[in-house]
């Protein structure tokens, strides 16, 4: 049995999965560093075969807890930037022949914010221009996670674009929101910047004359048929998710409001058993309690904001039984105590805003 995911509040209700060409960078750091899949698996609560051979895809909540268990097995205190390290075009499937195929790295960092979700649904790109200096930011959808996940992400981006660019790419500056007291030699070594640690963001500066550096090798007569290739598969996770996870986020709401949210409610609303609604939320890349978690957390906020409410009132409406539960759940989906975020909110906050 895994542990519950942390949603934010940006992640969609049928957010969830990453690519099996995605995790193998994990496990062969891992494997490096003496670490073999089946261990590794064990140790992240999966069945020991769950890794070997790699599967289609997996959960990314058990990505998350394989990732954590490399760092935790092998005891490398840079096992993210490692595994960052060890990211090639095949890692991101599709979208990354989409990105061999661009002209020029801005189309490049274009199309990595519209495919990102075909290799995985950890978190989001986003790219901005200020005046000469181009910013590179990912905003992670499990904030819980430990600094490996981060740490990951901006060491594949670097290898990734130095590898696309036929030399190494090296950011001017780098900051990531969690803090680290691990070698500073490594970091800089890896990133190219020693990055800056407890910022608001998580992010990479670069100069913006880059975005329009051409694509070494590139034959851009095959991004019009990768493009349409991956739109057909971005298509087809959308249908999928507009299915079942939604209706089951609409469930869930609809149940809440009835005074709880059980497995077996929320399924007899929509016509299966529960172990049906299991399989097909599975089929569509989340499980019930990330969908319920996601729910309660977007509801949380709302309520959060309506100070008439008491915290004990907000647990009730959530289905919770007992108020500690609440805060328990709210401190692992954000980061803090319930009272502490509402307490955050700008002074003069509309009481029944959304």
């Amino acid at each position: 049995m895994t542990q519950p995911c942390s949603i934010a509040p940006s992640a969609p209700p049928d957010a969830g999965r990453v690519t099996g060409a995605y995790l193998q960078p994990v496990v062969e750091t891992a494997a490096a560093l003496g670490v073999d899949a089946g261990r590794l698996a064990r140790a992240a609560s999966l069945h020991e075969t769950a890794l070997s051979p790699l599967p289609e895809s997996l959960p990314a909540c058990d990505y998350i807890a394989v990732l954590d268990a490399g760092a935790r097995l092998t005891g490398d205190a840079h096992f993210g930037l490692h595994v960052g390290e060890r990211v090639r075009p095949s890692t991101f499937s599709v979208y990354g022949l989409v990105l061999m195929a661009c002209r020029d790295f801005g189309q490049a960092l274009e199309q990595t914010q519209r495919y990102e979700g075909l290799a995985h649904d950890l978190g989001r790109t986003m790219l901005s221009v200020e005046g000469e200096e181009a910013l590179y930011g990912w905003t992670t959808h499990y904030p819980a996670a430990t600094r490996h996940l981060v740490e990951s992400v901006f060491a594949g981006i670097r290898v990734f674009g130095s590898w696309l660019a036929g030399r190494p790419l090296a950011p001017t500056r780098m900051a990531f929101t969690h803090r680290s007291d691990a070698s500073a030699r490594e970091y800089l070594r890896v990133l190219g910047v020693q990055p800056r640690f407890g910022a608001p963001a998580n992010l990479a500066a670069f100069d913006a004359g880059l975005l329009a550096m051409p694509v070494p090798n590139a034959d851009p007569s095959l991004y019009p048929v990768l493009r349409q290739h991956a739109e057909r598969l971005l298509g087809e996770r959308a249908a999928l998710g507009a299915g079942v996870a939604a209706q089951a986020r609409a469930a869930v709401i609809r149940a809440l409001a009835q005074g709880g949210a059980r497995l077996p409610a929320v399924a007899a609303q929509l016509g299966l058993s529960p172990r049906t609604l299991q399989r097909k939320l599975a089929d569509a890349g989340c499980g019930f309690q990330e969908v319920l978690d996601s729910v309660r957390y977007e509801l949380a906020q709302a309520y959060l904001r309506q100070r008439d409410l008491s915290l004990a009132d907000i647990a009730f409406l959530l289905g919770y039984q007992e108020q500690s539960a609440f805060t328990h759940a709210f401190r692992v989906w954000s980061g803090m105590n319930p009272g502490a975020w509402r307490d955050a909110l700008a002074p003069g906050y509309p009481a029944a805003a959304s």
